[in-house]
């Protein structure tokens, strides 16, 4: 007797990368995956667009594995329960961020640090995401959203907003600090919100005139471009935006014994510089990837703290378009495609 086939799904495939304005990504019928032990079945409802969407689309990373289905902001029900699953049942609500699976035995994983696994898997990347009709996910890697939020506007918590947390954390900002925030999408939205919570003067430097009007309606202290300074220096900084000559920028700027906090997955050439601009114990770091310990104390602060997300909603089919309009910094703070 014949076994039955999985039944097809949709889902949006790069099979060659090319810039967003060739529209790479296609919709084609694929079958529906089947959870394993301990994974979850996911029947996506929203999935938001991230830099690291375009910069994967775009062929800034390398690619592990092609075709590739990207998205790993997403938001779902549970369809199907694997074997050993115990923490989630079926109708339950999820979330899958950014990070995949995790060795859980390297030295980074066994010492709090399981962002920097030796051989962690990542969502939309390694594996298939959340431009997607379903997505497979391991419970232990899952999350519950918190119920204040809708599936749409809680998509930007699971990467724009957990970088962002992390982003802040490793910038050393004290609370009631003088933070810079250079770029303002998706993920500077969110984390403006959670610096002016803990009390900070918040700096906005972007080129982007509604970028400009949006941080000011959010409460920023000062708003210019990274050619201005703010009447008064920065602690700290978080730079969101891809560009490298934004480093020099921020340690114009930046008061000594400060920390620049690079929050983006790629960046351009980062400029030769004048050890004065560095001097006196200023720090240059990066930010690589997130915990779960980072996605779940964010989803806890956003419920708390009542963080709220500005969310631009596109058609499944549009995903081409939001990527296009992404990269030409046409939207405001963030995009999600509504999916189911």
């Amino acid at each position: 007797m014949k076994t039955a086939s999985p039944p097809l799904v949709k889902a949006h495939r790069l099979k060659h990368r090319g810039t967003v304005e060739t529209s790479p990504l296609s919709i084609e019928e694929i079958d529906r995956p089947l959870p394993g032990p301990g994974q979850l079945l996911l029947r996506v409802r929203t999935c938001g667009i991230c830099h690291t969407d375009l910069h994967i689309v775009e062929g800034d990373l390398p690619l592990p594995k092609i075709p590739l289905t990207p998205g790993h902001q997403i938001v779902g029900i549970v369809e199907q329960c694997g074997k050993d699953v115990t923490s989630f049942r079926p109708g339950d609500r999820a979330g899958v961020p950014w990070l995949y699976e995790t060795c859980g035995r390297c030295r980074f994983c066994l010492s709090g640090r399981e962002n920097l696994c030796d051989t962690g898997r990542f969502t939309g990347y390694h594996v298939d995401g959340g431009f997607a009709e379903f997505v497979l996910v391991g419970q232990s890697f899952a999350y519950r959203i918190p119920d204040g939020y809708s599936d749409l506007h809680a998509a930007p918590l699971l990467c724009a907003g957990v970088i962002g947390f992390r982003a802040l954390r490793l910038s050393d900002i004290s609370p009631g600090g003088r933070l810079g925030l250079f770029g303002f999408g998706a993920s500077a939205h969110i984390a403006m919100q959670i610096a002016l919570h803990q009390g900070c003067e918040v700096s906005v430097f972007t080129r982007s005139k509604n970028h400009q009007e949006a941080a000011e309606s959010l409460g920023a202290a000062w708003v210019g471009t990274a050619e201005m300074a703010p009447p008064h220096g920065i602690e700290a900084a978080v730079i969101f935006a891809p560009a490298g000559h934004l480093v020099l920028s921020a340690l114009r700027v930046l008061e000594k014994g400060g920390t620049i906090a690079l929050a983006g997955i790629h960046m351009s050439p980062i400029p030769a510089m004048e050890y004065n601009l560095l001097y006196e114990e200023r720090t240059i770091r990066s930010v690589a990837n997130s915990t779960r310990k980072d996605v779940q104390d964010l989803l806890n602060f956003a419920s708390e703290a009542s963080v709220r997300t500005d969310v631009e909603a596109f058609p499944f089919e549009d995903v081409n378009k939001a990527l296009q309009m992404l990269k030409n910094s046409a939207i405001n703070a963030s995009a999600a495609i509504v999916v189911s």
